[in-house]
């Protein structure tokens, strides 16, 4: 496939997750004072199996820029209720300067650890026919690799002051075309810099690195999947594979699911084929 054709099948592919209205949630919490700091659930449409629905927790992708926020991925987390899941999707605080910079140092790692921390006593109030320690966490992009992060807590150094005292009670974290490896994404560029930027620029990013990059806090101890279209013009397929490698040199095997002529978007475009495969992969660790 030449240049031109790749980036024009991406362009179409970003049109369509981009083309579905943002689907208003049952109920809006805040997790803190700011107006990002703040979590949409999705009540479960329907029973998808035995017991209480399991919860969802979407962290949305955008190089943890301001442009993009949650509205973009509520389709996508209608499209998990609407398959009987209870959904809570994240707000964050995102890079500001007009929306140039990814991410906010320490402001983003700040509001992600809230927002897991405050989530169970949410999900009991705001949506009781959930079970909240049946949680699967997931996110794209720039979400995927919060995902990561957020499972990882308990491997924070000792002085991190997101360090949590044990793991988080998760069923599982599926990840979606995550930039789980930030030397890999920097070395590649991802995101125009994006990876550099949200450690707060080349004085910052090394002394950071090993608060922030996921694939230096392993193992986990939680069963883990990533979802990566191996068509992905956005966060190649190097960055997964790179984490895994990583995984597995800590011990852990880390699930790959590797999607042929898929791209960075269809894995949250409820009109394509591959964000099925994905509500399959949460299901498999969910129920």
């Amino acid at each position: 496939m030449t240049d031109d054709v790749a980036a024009a099948r991406a362009a179409a592919e970003e049109k369509s997750a981009f083309s579905h209205a943002p689907v208003d949630p049952d109920a809006t919490a805040a997790y803190g004072d700011h107006p990002d700091q703040v979590i949409d659930f999705f009540a479960p449409r329907r029973a998808g199996g035995p017991g209480p629905a399991p919860v969802v927790v979407v962290l949305h992708g955008g190089a943890w820029r301001a442009p993009y926020d949650r509205r973009h991925i509520s389709p996508f987390a209608d499209f998990l209720a609407r398959r009987g899941f209870a959904v809570a999707s994240v707000e964050y605080r995102r890079g500001g300067d007009g929306g140039s910079l990814a991410g906010r140092w320490p402001d983003t790692f700040d509001d992600v650890a809230a927002a897991l921390d405050a989530l169970p006593a949410l999900v009991r109030e705001l949506l009781p026919q959930a079970h909240p320690r049946r949680t699967v966490l997931t996110g794209h992009s720039a979400g995927g690799h919060l995902a990561l992060w957020g499972a990882a807590r308990h491997v924070l150094p000792a002085d991190s002051p997101w360090r949590s005292g044990s793991p988080v009670t998760l069923r599982g974290v599926v990840a979606l075309a995550p930039i789980a490896d930030l030397a890999i994404a920097d070395k590649l560029d991802v995101c125009g810099g994006a990876a550099r930027q949200l450690l707060g620029g080349d004085e910052h990013f090394a002394e950071r690195q090993p608060y922030a990059d996921p694939a230096l806090l392993l193992p986990t101890g939680i069963a883990t999947t990533l979802v990566q279209g191996r068509a992905d013009l956005d966060v190649p397929q190097a960055v997964a594979e790179s984490y895994a490698e990583a995984a597995a040199k800590a011990g852990e095997m880390v699930g790959v699911t590797l999607l042929e002529d898929v791209g960075h978007f269809p894995l949250i475009d409820p009109a394509a084929d591959a964000c099925a495969v994905v509500v399959e992969e949460i299901a498999q660790l969910a129920w």
